[in-house]
């Protein structure tokens, strides 16, 4: 352990697996450590005898339930937009070979009381009992604005700079209802809160192309993808590249403290008395928890049940947003399900996911709308963890700190994190332009 490395990266969750498989791939020399002796850190992936004792304190959980091996319940449980951020950066460093993805049955959103498809494209829109006649017609104009629209061609912009004029500008042209606002901006373009409606309208646009283009990539019923024994193979994957690329990977290693100069630069890892040296130290919250400050925490249930989340045309895995405007919230709620369609669960059984950030101390209660959804379930847990974000500056530490993850169903806020620290670490941007054929042949839909 006395050499010396480009980067030492702490933690094996999928943020610092990702880094540390693109920095691999770039030529540096990376030593990847994790004080757990498990991969995935917070992103982890348990069978059924280690979520016993994670939330039971035993590892004796009932029978009826099935084996332990077949059970893979994913602590940060995200689905991949299929042409999203994460699966350019799959393809990109090829970690597609190690992986097999199936497509995700549903996507759905909660409005007034019900759960319903959501509606991706013009042709859905008149289709969707979510809106009356007269607003599927003006929902119909404003997608096929949105899908016509090429950031190149200044004629599908119909007057508009989206760069100056904000959402809220644009949603008001077309004329469309709260309701319809609040899919749209929630479950189509995937915006935690009403914020964005003051920003650029681009963003918003980008976003909602990005779920239409994804959804149509395999002509199923959501644009999400997902691993076959959930996600985590995705940070096992990811080491397995580092190490083609000669990383070194390090397990079960306790302490994992990070060594200061005088000037308060980060220059090297001790542990078991052994100091590695580096030029950078890439980490999550926990290995420095004197240089993150707290944002909030995530409430969340973990589920078995023996069935679907009804009302979602049976759909073996599926996500429902609940926006904040339709439970009196200031954020939104998530509903997250997957099954042994996806080999994270025996035959017959179902795992589901409520998440959201929390407003209270009472995860049971605030989470009560969203686990009223589910019917009947075999097992809860209920869960609440901080969130943290970096608080500290990395050109004057040499220290790389990841954010926490998110209460949100998917991947596309934790890929922001990982691109701009690559750009931090490296000096330069990633480039995702890549060939999205390469994903599809292992995204059967059956």
């Amino acid at each position: 352990m006395d050499e010396e490395y480009d980067v030492i990266v702490l933690g094996t969750g999928l943020i610092e697996c990702i880094l540390s498989g693109l920095l691999s791939v770039d030529g540096l020399k990376v030593l990847h450590m994790d004080r757990n002796d498990y991969y995935g850190g917070a992103s982890t992936s348990l069978n059924l005898i280690q979520l016993w004792k994670r939330f039971r304190g035993n590892d004796k959980p009932p029978e009826q339930l099935g084996m332990s091996k077949e059970y893979n319940v994913d602590m940060i449980p995200k689905f991949m937009m299929a042409n999203g951020g994460l699966v350019r950066v799959l393809i990109h460093t090829d970690v597609t070979k190690y992986l097999h993805f199936k497509a995700v049955d549903g996507s759905f959103v909660y409005n007034k009381g019900k759960i319903y498809k959501v509606p991706a494209t013009d042709v859905e829109a008149l289709k969707s009992p979510l809106m009356g006649l007269f607003e599927k017609r003006r929902a119909r104009k404003f997608f096929i604005y949105v899908q016509d629209y090429d950031e190149k061609d200044p004629k599908s912009h119909e007057g508009l700079d989206l760069t100056k004029v904000t959402a809220r500008e644009l949603i008001t042209k077309y004329g469309l209802e709260d309701d319809t606002i609040d899919f749209i901006g929630h479950a189509l373009a995937l915006h935690f809160d009403d914020s964005y409606l003051d920003g650029p309208a681009l963003d918003f646009v980008k976003k909602m192309k990005l779920y239409a283009e994804s959804l149509a990539r395999f002509q199923g019923g959501s644009p999400y993808i997902y691993p076959l024994y959930g996600l985590g193979e995705l940070p096992q994957a990811f080491a397995r590249l580092s190490a083609v690329y000669g990383g070194t990977y390090m397990l079960n290693k306790p302490e994992c403290k990070v060594e200061f100069d005088g000037d308060g630069k980060a220059y090297g890892v001790t542990s078991e008395g052994e100091t590695a040296k580096c030029k950078k130290v890439v980490c999550d919250p926990s290995y420095l928890p004197n240089k993150v400050q707290k944002v909030g925490k995530v409430a969340r249930a973990v589920c078995i049940m023996s069935h679907p989340i009804p009302n979602t045309h049976d759909s073996h895995s599926a996500q429902v947003i609940l926006p904040q405007k339709q439970l009196g919230r200031k954020s939104d709620m998530y509903l997250f399900c997957c099954s042994y369609a996806h080999n994270v669960a025996p035959k017959g059984k179902f795992i589901a996911f409520v998440s959201t950030e929390a407003e209270t101390d009472n995860p049971e209660i605030e989470l009560k709308p969203g686990i009223d959804l589910l019917g009947p379930v075999d097992e809860i847990f209920y869960e609440t963890y901080d969130r943290f974000i970096p608080a500290n500056n990395h050109e004057t530490d040499n220290c790389f700190i990841s954010m926490s993850y998110d209460a949100s169903t998917h991947f596309e806020s934790t890929v922001a994190d990982v691109l701009a620290m690559y750009s931090n670490i490296t000096g330069k941007a990633l480039d995702l332009s890549v060939d999205l054929s390469a994903a599809s042949a292992s995204a059967d839909d059956d």
